[in-house]
């Protein structure tokens, strides 16, 4: 439920007002952007593995992750310790997600780099106009020490970023985003090697994940050229520019939906648009919120319903989902 005060504030926002803190903020260092450099290189040239925890309000849940490079490029392993059981291999941009207890398995092409620690574009691009960063201090993470970097937004539309940096390697070892000081999410790694020997079967299925009785769904993505997808966004917020449009098949959905994909250099956000089917329950348009950063809007148009996902704050997720019209 949003109180009346969000709603209001959401109000205030729509009609065009921002609050603007890029006169009170200075450029970037050039010391403090080539931390991020070396941070977003770092997964792709480093073994490593490890427990990392995610926390989220009351929500905590961990995972193991083993990541592997070589001539061919990247393997990764992400097991989910926690609730239900779902292991994610990763062979570059390739992708499996296996769910055990279903004995399913889903495929997809991955279209953005986005998993702990690898969180950013490689290279990466506008951060620096979007959010301040600051060289705040060193700290010791699961017996590593880091340099702590706090991105601090530019204006209201996105949310702040603390990032702890392995100093040797540059690798991501624990993120936390916050909105003043309140602490909206955190990855943390709680037990972590780093360029230790990792064999090759480490990041492969296990033997019983091979078996015949599996069933496989390919979720497909199709790149749409420019100009090619009807609908539109009329007015992006500030800093966010437009990555990719796409037709889907996403999971348990009758029919393709279209994807807009928009970052603004650290943050993503996803508008999705698909025809409501007659006989199917009416959408329910308004506010939702899932654990930690991720905030989800719908409005229906014109018979079809406009789902927009983010990382971003409320106010920003309606102003991006309120702009998707459809050209004529």
């Amino acid at each position: 439920m949003i109180s009346r005060s969000i709603i209001s504030l959401l109000c205030f926002l729509a009609i065009g007002f921002q609050v603007a803190l890029a006169q009170e903020l200075p450029r970037s260092s050039e010391s403090a952007l080539e931390w991020l450099r070396k941070m977003a290189d770092a997964p792709r040239q480093h073994n490593y593995s490890g427990t990392f925890i995610y926390y989220a309000g009351n929500h905590i849940e961990s995972s193991r992750i083993v990541h592997k490079t070589d001539d061919a490029g990247e393997h990764e392993r992400i097991e989910v310790l926690d609730g239900t059981p779902r292991i994610v291999f990763r062979t570059n941009d390739e992708l499996k997600c296996y769910l055990p207890e279903s004995k399913r398995i889903y495929t997809e092409k991955r279209w953005f780099r986005k998993f702990f620690p690898d969180i950013l574009p490689q290279p990466f691009g506008n951060i620096d106009e979007n959010y301040f960063i600051k060289e705040v201090r060193r700290e010791r993470i699961s017996d590593h020490e880091c340099q702590v970097i706090s991105l601090i937004p530019r204006d209201s539309l996105r949310y702040g970023h603390q990032l702890w940096i392995d100093v040797k390697t540059g690798l991501l070892l624990k993120t936390a985003i916050v909105r003043g000081t309140e602490v909206i999410e955190q990855f943390a790694f709680a037990q972590l090697e780093i360029d230790g020997e990792i064999q090759s079967d480490l990041v492969k299925p296990d033997a019983f994940m091979t078996q015949d009785e599996w069933k496989v769904t390919n979720l497909l993505t199709s790149v749409i050229k420019k100009g090619e997808l009807k609908w539109q966004i009329n007015n992006l917020p500030t800093g966010f520019q437009k990555l990719i449009e796409m037709r889907r098949n996403l999971t348990e959905k009758p029919v393709f939906v279209d994807h807009i994909a928009l970052s603004d250099g650290l943050a993503t956000v996803s508008v999705f648009i698909e025809p409501i089917i007659e006989g199917a329950p009416t959408p329910k348009p308004g506010f939702f919120t899932s654990h930690g950063a991720i905030n989800i809007y719908v409005r229906v148009l014109n018979g079809n319903k406009i789902t927009t996902v983010g990382e971003v704050p409320l106010e920003t997720i309606k102003l991006i989902g309120d702009s998707v019209f459809k050209l004529n």
